[in-house]
């Protein structure tokens, strides 16, 4: 896969976090609004339980430090490229 391509995913899933947490935060909005019209005090959804958290094995982190830095020499050499 292209970086390029991988870079345009990534403002994309960027994005649609932001917008996500501002789609919630509307509706909450929208919630309390709709609950005033009524007379009645806004009820706060239920929260999400807290998720658990992987852990990864020292040969996982090692194998995704190591991916990692192979990114940033590439995205490096072709800054460097660039400037010439």
């Amino acid at each position: 896969m292209a970086q390029g391509n991988v870079e345009y995913l990534a403002t994309l899933e960027m994005a649609l976090v932001g917008y996500q947490v501002e789609k919630e935060r509307i509706e909450s909005r929208i919630r309390e609004i709709q609950s005033q019209l009524k007379g009645k005090p806004a009820v706060a959804p239920a929260k999400k339980a807290p998720s658990v958290k992987r852990a990864l094995s020292a040969a996982a982190r090692r194998r995704i430090s190591r991916a990692q830095k192979k990114r940033w020499a590439e995205h490096h050499k072709r800054l460097a490229q660039g400037a010439k």
